[in-house]
């Protein structure tokens, strides 16, 4: 029987595009687009500030310089975090899933996307019972680090677990972990595949 129930975020609650910063940012550069794009997103500072190894300010101060960038940091971080936008389907499903079941967030995510999203979706969030992102867990997805510290939160056995998430790898790692999981595609059969594994929506 399913007792807690983890989502990712990215391309699951809700879409993001990294492009959407970087067009944003290009102006503060003399940097193209794609080069610009390389240095933010490409190098090994950004796995750093995802499993929390350096601040937000840190990363800041190493991404404006990397990428020439003239802008402050306040006007970076504006631009950085806006990136996101709503996933219908699972944003309303979510609420039908309490008071029955345990809800959690298990997410790949830097503090400022985190930040930004959990304010921006605060409706969504506030049926959630915890929060767990990988510069918490000081681990990432696929890891088995991030899975067993994501679990503590879920006061249920691993089989009483079911997780969803859009990289087909994440799910793999769950079911050896124990979690029972299936790969979420935004194509209508939410409601369904949460049926067929044993859910009960209100």
């Amino acid at each position: 029987m399913i007792r807690t129930i983890f989502f990712d975020f990215g391309n699951v609650i809700g879409f993001f595009d990294h492009q959407r910063a970087i067009e944003k940012l290009v102006k503060f550069t003399d940097l193209n687009a794609i080069e610009l794009s390389l240095r933010l997103y490409g190098g090994p500072i950004v796995d750093d500030y995802e499993i929390g190894k350096i601040t937000t300010a840190e990363y800041v101060r190493e991404a404006k310089l990397n990428g020439r960038l003239t802008c402050t940091q306040e006007e970076f971080l504006a631009c950085f975090c806006d990136i996101f936008w709503r996933n219908p389907e699972v944003c309303d499903i979510i609420p039908k899933l309490k008071p029955r079941y345990r809800v959690v967030l298990a997410s790949n995510t830097v503090d400022a996307h985190f930040r930004r999203y959990i304010a921006d979706f605060s409706d969504v969030f506030v049926h959630f019972n915890h929060l767990v992102a990988s510069h918490h867990a000081q681990a990432r997805k696929p890891h088995l680090e991030f899975f067993t510290y994501a679990h503590q939160f879920a006061l249920a056995e691993p089989d009483e677990c079911l997780f969803v998430d859009d990289l087909p790898v994440n799910i793999e790692t769950a079911e050896r972990f124990g979690w029972k999981g299936f790969i979420y595609r935004p194509e209508g059969t939410l409601a369904d595949k949460l049926r067929a594994a044993g859910v009960q929506l209100s």
